[in-house]
């Protein structure tokens, strides 16, 4: 990054042995789910994972990447494949040169890299082993991807999740007897039309009018539907998954024979298919399986990260409504590679991870709870009952798609053009220059405060003292809880912030669109709706109290108060504080927010990292003690005593601070923590208030 190289410490590398080969009727998805599972019971936080073993052979380099690209919810540095035939195999079908395949396979056997079932065994820090036929159809739900449940026992598990999942208000809403949706291949409308359930893909009510409601688009209301479980987002959706052609054709298979049987999706259900690669939208229409995914309302919406990253865009309103109204647990299926809470849609608790053709077959079902061995999913036209065995394609059916529908002329054709754009993106006009000209009435960029004041070296490192407590956090917060992330609401401090702008909140876009401006992205941060701060019992989202007034605020409020008494913040949190993936505002964002320090039981590798690189200091509690054992209320100030002498001798006299918490009574606790600041390297970055401070300084001494 900046041009500076990656510094870690020389890590432990896990061998993760595959033997066998996947049974019918488990695909790549409930692989990596397993496998995710695994490595995170093991803990390999901070480590490799080399992938060996005679089960290699049987896994096509897409599923090897889609089980690569789960690194960071595994929680190791990265995951490893060796390169092999099915390497070279994969570069042909691709497009790529033929000198550069000669030079990779050359290469790699020159240096005795490549690998043959003949290949001798590496020696491993420790290894882990799995039978390939021993997965299962598996789903991941409801708030982390490493917490996979047999597709078999996914409706008891939500039952048992349910009530850590209800919201604040629920136990004010009364028991809910909702009406069974019977899917028939569509249900009789107001208008008595049994396919109306088979929507355009614009959501309209037939006369061209923009439908909000489910009730304006398909005649029907869908409040007596509703009940917790329901399902309101079915997405086909991330970059891997969707980019891997055996999951991919499967699930439009599914969806054509379930067509063929006359199944339809419940019309509250918000489908959308976000292929990874143009390529699939290619094989999908030679394979004419595009028109099957249509007519269950998969219409493709766009490539890459869509519904994966929170941009599922809104509900229906009376979808909104009926859950507000009952304070409803609805759930979202995607076959993306993270879930966690609030990331997906701010008005849905409940998210599982799972294969393509599995959020087909959910989206038909309408709920989490639908027990697919004994309960149908419908009636065929005959009024036969149409179980997901009937319709579940076979491993020869979606080869036989693979093999007539994929070339590598297919990759050729569309990666020729992938960086021309359509018209649109060919008709903007943008300035010229080596200079960027910032326009002072952006909302969507601004100049950010970094270097604002920065003196050409930088000063010494204070030590941190008279802090509060921003948030007191608990275990696996992720990155997706600190930065900003999805749609912007109108009544927080980043809608607050654009509405005095002159934006209407119909064009607020998302935190996403808007990361080019710091004072979006700022009042955004600690702002995810499902966010539980302990400073502020009984609430979800931004929220914490003033201290030491105690008056409740936003997070955002907070810190500028903080800000103009001159007071530095820290963090406390529990285990895997910032896990899931990289973000970069899961750091900036606390940065400007004034938060100096953060205070975990462990860090999940990359975010701790990234702390350091803004100039925030990870300290990691004793092992054994926690902000519980401690007794520490997050009420307290605090004072982190020997930082400077500590990086002054390179942690040569010891790796540890004192940190001091003092009550209103003025009773003080004193405990040791240890400072994650890891390599060399990065005890520059920290001296120089960050990575980008101390970039710009090397930069301004070259001549």
């Amino acid at each position: 990054m900046l041009g500076q190289p990656v510094s870690m410490l020389v890590p432990q590398v896990v061998g993760f042995k595959l033997t066998g080969k996947l049974r019918e009727g488990a695909t790549a998805t409930d692989l990596v789910l397993t496998v995710t599972e695994m490595l995170r019971k093991l803990g390999v936080v901070g480590k490799f994972v080399e992938f060996y073993g005679p089960g290699i052979a049987e896994l096509p380099l897409a599923d090897r990447a889609t089980i690569g690209n789960m690194a960071p919810e595994y929680g190791a540095t990265c995951g490893l494949f060796p390169v092999d035939a099915e390497t070279l195999r994969y570069l042909r079908l691709t497009g790529r040169p033929a000198d550069q395949i000669a030079l990779v396979e050359a290469y790699f056997k020159e240096q005795s890299l490549f690998h043959t079932p003949d290949s001798p065994e590496a020696e491993y820090s420790e290894t882990i082993a799995l039978d390939l036929t021993q997965v299962e159809p598996s789903v991941a739900g409801p708030k982390r991807p490493q917490d996979r449940v047999l597709l078999r026992e996914a409706g008891a598990s939500f039952k048992k999740q349910l009530p850590s999942l209800l919201g604040p208000n629920a136990d004010k809403v009364g028991q809910r007897q909702a009406i069974r949706w019977e899917g028939e291949g569509g249900h009789a409308s107001a208008n008595g039309n049994v396919q109306s359930t088979h929507a355009s893909p614009e959501p309209t009510n037939g006369n061209g009018h923009i439908a909000h409601t489910i009730k304006e688009r398909f005649g029907i209301d869908p409040e007596p539907y509703l009940d917790h479980g329901s399902i309101v987002i079915a997405a086909i959706t991330s970059c891997t998954n969707t980019s891997n052609p055996s999951v991919m054709v499967a699930a439009g298979l599914l969806a054509k024979k379930a067509v063929e049987k006359g199944l339809s999706v419940p019309p509250w259900v918000k489908t959308s298919l976000a292929p990874g690669s143009r390529v699939v939208t290619d094989y999908y229409d030679k394979s004419g399986l595009t028109q099957w995914l249509d007519k269950l309302r998969f219409n493709t919406v766009g490539y890459g990260c869509t519904t994966c990253i929170g941009n599922s865009g809104p509900l229906p309103d009376d979808i909104s409504k009926a859950i507000e109204a009952h304070s409803l647990v609805a759930v979202s299926v995607l076959s993306g590679n993270r879930n966690f809470e609030g990331r997906i849609n701010s008005e849905v608790r409940a998210n599982y991870l799972m294969s393509p053709p599995l959020v087909v077959a959910y989206a038909l079902a309408g709920r989490i709870d639908h027990d697919f061995d004994r309960s149908p999913l419908g009636k065929d036209k005959s009024g036969q009952p149409v179980f997901l065995r009937d319709i579940w394609p076979s491993q020869q059916e979606v080869s036989t798609v693979i093999a007539s529908a994929i070339s590598s002329d297919s990759y050729t054709k569309e990666y020729a053009t992938v960086t021309q754009g359509d018209s649109n993106w060919q008709k903007l006009s943008f300035p010229t220059g080596d200079v960027y000209q910032w326009e002072r009435d952006s909302t969507y960029i601004r100049k950010a405060p970094y270097f604002d004041g920065m003196p050409a070296q930088p000063a010494p490192v204070h030590e941190i003292s008279g802090a509060r407590v921003l948030a007191v956090l608990g275990d696996s917060v992720t990155t997706d809880h600190i930065s900003p992330a999805g749609s912007i609401k109108l009544n927080g401090p980043a809608g607050k912030y654009l509405t005095d702008h002159g934006v209407k909140p119909a064009d607020f876009n998302s935190y996403g669109s808007r990361r080019g401006n710091h004072e979006v992205m700022v009042r955004g941060t600690f702002a995810n709706v499902r966010l539980r701060n302990k400073l502020a019992p009984g609430t979800e989202g931004g929220v914490t109290r003033l201290l030491p007034e105690g008056e409740p605020m936003s997070i955002y409020d907070a810190s500028v108060k903080y800000a103009e008494r001159g007071t530095p913040l820290i963090i406390l949190a529990g285990k895997e504080y910032g896990s899931g993936s990289s973000r970069d505002w899961a750091a900036k964002g606390p940065r400007l927010l004034g938060v100096r320090a953060v205070i975990a039981e462990s860090f999940e590798r990359i975010h701790r990292s990234n702390l350091v690189g803004m100039g925030i200091l990870p300290l990691q509690f004793e092992a054994g003690k926690t902000a519980e054992s401690l007794s520490l209320t997050g009420e307290e100030t605090y004072d982190i005593v020997g930082l400077k002498p500590r990086l002054d001798s390179k942690f040569a006299a010891g790796h540890t601070v004192a940190v001091r918490a003092t009550d209103a009574a003025g009773k003080t606790k004193t405990f040791e923590a240890k400072i994650r600041i890891d390599t060399p390297q990065e005890i520059l970055y920290f001296e120089h208030g960050g990575i980008l401070q101390y970039v710009l300084r090397q930069l301004a001494t070259q001549k």
